[in-house]
């Protein structure tokens, strides 16, 4: 793949996948659904969101910048105590079937968060948050959670710790395209980092972290310097605006969540790919291009 003026992550297979999904050659996978979280501080120069670079070893988006995140477990249903707005207006939030699936959304940005990052979005009663988690006994049951060899759930309910959903804002959703062969159904959250809490690279998964202001990362990946999948720089740029976490949270209510999902088309020998609402990203690949996509 050539160079390209930004760091938009476009895999070279993703032409030919195309072309195979629109000759019936290829059957899209079903998403798995999933959550990642925009974690917030306040910084010296303004709001600052969280990020990591995911390992250049990695089979899908490898040496791009992302948040915290992953896939819901089965387990993410089991019962937990439970703070803030009800499973049922979760649900009516995320667009999900019921309670059960709202819970398991929400439920896994938490588990994720805290197996990535270190960052717990849980305390002990409604209105409290945990303190410190780095200690031996905290990455002892992290590292179970990561393992799967602990639910979340068993783990809340050891520990005598409320899951607050409060703490959380519902920010984006985007759907991995067909075209993918790991596809996923994810759900963007923004948090505060709680006092007494820090982040750390707790993820197998990644390379570096980094706090780092939504304006700042937007204009790296502008200048072709970081590597983000369109879902990570459209939430990104949509953050800018909030100075401080309190307001990205107070506006993360009015966020738009219907699904993202990219669309390609054949247009002669030429493959034209676009996510609706999010003209930057549309690209215009000719099968005898041997570089990067055109804008």
């Amino acid at each position: 793949m050539s160079p390209r003026s930004d760091g938009q992550w476009y895999p070279p297979e993703w032409p030919d996948r195309i072309r195979a999904l629109a000759a019936g050659e290829l059957t899209a996978a079903t998403p798995r659904r999933a959550a990642t979280v925009m974690l917030l501080r306040d910084g010296a120069t303004g709001c600052e969101v969280h990020m990591l670079r995911r390992r250049a070893s990695m089979a899908f988006a490898g040496g791009a910048y992302a948040y915290p995140g992953g896939a819901v477990d089965p387990r993410d249903e089991h019962p937990v105590r439970w703070a803030g707005p009800s499973r049922t207006d979760w649900a009516a939030r995320l667009g999900v079937a019921g309670p059960a699936e709202a819970q398991a959304v929400v439920c896994a940005a938490v588990r994720e968060t805290y197996e990535e990052a270190g960052v717990l979005l849980a305390g002990p009663t409604a209105d409290t948050v945990a303190g410190d988690t780095t200690g031996d006994d905290w990455e002892a049951d992290r590292a179970a959670l990561v393992a799967r060899k602990l639910s979340f759930a068993t783990f809340l309910d050891r520990r005598g710790l409320v899951l607050r959903s409060d703490l959380l804002g519902a920010w984006a959703r985007w759907i991995t395209p067909e075209f993918e062969p790991r596809r996923y159904d994810t759900w963007f959250f923004v948090a505060a980092l709680p006092t007494g809490q820090r982040t750390r690279n707790a993820s197998t998964e990644a390379d570096r972290t980094v706090w780092i202001r939504p304006a700042d990362a937007a204009a790296g990946y502008d200048r072709g310097e970081l590597l983000m999948m369109p879902p990570t720089i459209a939430t990104l740029r949509a953050l800018e605006p909030h100075g401080t976490p309190g307001a990205a949270l107070a506006a993360s209510g009015d966020q738009d969540l219907t699904p993202v999902l990219a669309q390609a088309r054949l247009e002669g020998d030429e493959v034209v790919l676009s996510w609706p609402g999010h003209d930057e990203f549309t690209k215009h690949v000719s099968r005898t291009r041997t570089g990067g996509p055109s804008a």
